[in-house]
């Protein structure tokens, strides 16, 4: 068996995509689609008899920090390296960039590869989610956001991934707080939602969850938020997964009692 590790590229959408839903994770093609815009040099794959059975990928914010995600192996090619293989690359290449942090959600099942690349636990982040009968569509045309707000709650500058994301759904913002909301396989994305006060980020957020009661909605919140999760609690959301967010190089934190919403495990 020869195993080719290349990069990624668009024709490879729907190897990568039949990856994720074997996983059981929530992204459509259009978020694959979206990492190989943003980061067409830091989406990598493992290639077998013509098919993309393992992927990485590194999706670097103004070489600030990157968001390494997708790690992801077809359950016939489990243990045989693929994944350590892939992540040594992307590491490598974060290396080359100069990138001095990289961070990353990772599942009980996953800590332990990370942890033998240097990655270190930084907090909990939780998945919670609520049912419903429909998909979600967009129902305004806003793109506008506050990127500084973003910027000041997470560090660093993911302007470039927020555009992409306002094309992506809609946006709701205010001079304080900011939500977006975008479909995803089975649950919509909640997030994400930045806000400066509580009571910013509940208005947003529960005139959403009013609009599009009957959506399914997987929201990620950092349980050290205690307001979200008591909102959450509120609007009816149950936990689903518990992940680690694991940081590799130097730590790098922001504004986190700011962060309502996440933007997804493999975005941060």
């Amino acid at each position: 068996m020869v195993a080719d590790l290349r990069r990624l590229v668009p024709e490879d959408v729907p190897d990568a995509f039949e990856l994720s839903t074997f996983a059981g994770w929530n992204q459509l093609p259009a978020d694959w689609l979206l990492l190989l815009s943003l980061a067409p040099e830091g989406c990598f794959a493992i290639e077998v008899d013509g098919r993309v059975v393992a992927t990485t990928t590194l999706l670097s914010h103004a070489g600030r920090l990157a968001w390494l995600g997708m790690v992801l192996t077809h359950p016939n090619y489990r243990r045989q390296g693929f994944a350590r293989r892939l992540m040594t690359h992307a590491l490598e290449h974060a290396r080359l960039l100069g990138i001095p942090t990289v961070k990353l959600d990772a599942t009980d099942a996953g800590r332990p590869l990370y942890e033998s690349f240097g990655f270190r636990s930084e907090q909990m982040i939780e998945r919670w989610t609520r049912s419903g009968s429909a998909p979600f569509e967009a129902s305004n045309e806003n793109r506008q956001f506050n990127a500084t707000l973003h910027a000041e709650a997470c560090g660093y500058d993911r302007g470039r991934l927020l555009d992409a994301l306002s094309l992506r759904g809609s946006v709701s913002t205010t001079p304080d707080a900011d939500l977006f909301l975008r479909s995803g396989r089975v649950y919509s994305y909640l997030g994400p939602c930045i806000a400066r006060q509580p009571v910013a980020a509940a208005d947003l957020i529960l005139a959403a969850m009013a609009e599009h009661a009957t959506r399914s909605w997987c929201w990620d919140i950092l349980p050290a938020n205690r307001g979200a999760v008591a909102l959450a609690q509120r609007l009816g959301f149950v936990r689903q997964r518990i992940l680690t967010r694991m940081v590799w190089g130097q730590d790098l934190r922001g504004r986190e009692d700011w962060i309502y919403a996440g933007a997804g495990f493999d975005l941060g």
